[in-house]
């Protein structure tokens, strides 16, 4: 596969955010290398690269909370994927629906 147009960092990494195709939902951010990225357009599921753990991780292989891929798109300058998926359960490894559920406070009105 063809990945020219996409600008992978230093470490062959690029960040990929991942948003629930029905609901529009960010359900979270992983990386992906150019392999995985393959692997993810193959198989029709998510499938990342764990920088902690240094090695190929297939979101929901042992959870079952699976991400079956409905589209894969790239920003304006190929340094940031957007995958949109169908989730069967959770994103968030807390169990949590999406990894983004805390928010800072608002700032005070003037």
């Amino acid at each position: 596969m063809d990945f020219s147009l996409l600008k992978f960092n230093q470490d062959g990494l690029i960040p990929c955010i991942v948003q629930d195709a029905e609901s529009g939902e960010v359900l979270m951010m992983a990386w992906m290398n150019a392999d995985t990225l393959a692997r993810t357009l193959q198989c029709g599921e998510t499938v990342f690269w764990s920088r902690s753990r240094q090695e190929v991780w297939h979101k929901g292989a042992t959870s079952g909370n699976t991400q079956k891929l409905v589209e894969l798109r790239y920003d304006c300058d190929g340094d940031t994927l957007l995958a949109r998926v169908r989730p069967a359960g959770p994103a968030c490894h807390t169990g949590a629906r999406s990894c983004f559920f805390r928010a800072f406070d608002a700032p005070a009105s003037n």
